[in-house]
């Protein structure tokens, strides 16, 4: 299983390099575990965000510093996406950014 995310900037039409995200572990009782703090690379793409040994079905949080993108005016500073696995399989999850939204969903 591997989990994954790729950031657009739908303004300028091209990925977002370099945005800080963080990948949480949340637990039943709805504490979170950090299990991730990287970059997007080039291409805007964070790969292998989790790591097999640490790899859960469960509950997930994405936490995508956007204000690092839109710099300190950005009127979505921060975009948090949590998402639920329930299955084995390569979860991609991508965000679309513009300076006044968003928008993420399942990916492939």
């Amino acid at each position: 299983m591997t989990l994954s995310s790729h950031v657009l900037d739908t303004e300028a039409g091209q990925p977002v390099a370099g945005l800080p995200l963080r990948v949480y572990r949340v637990a039943d009782d709805g504490t979170a575990e950090l299990v991730a703090d990287t970059r997007t690379d080039a291409d805007g793409r964070a790969t292998d965000l989790v790591a097999a040994a640490s790899w859960a079905l469960g509950r997930w949080r994405l936490v995508f510093d956007t204000g690092a993108a839109h710099g300190p005016e950005a009127f979505y500073p921060e975009v948090v996406v949590d998402v639920r696995t329930a299955d084995a399989s390569h979860h991609h999850v991508p965000l679309l950014l513009s300076r006044h939204g968003y928008a993420t969903y399942r990916g492939s």
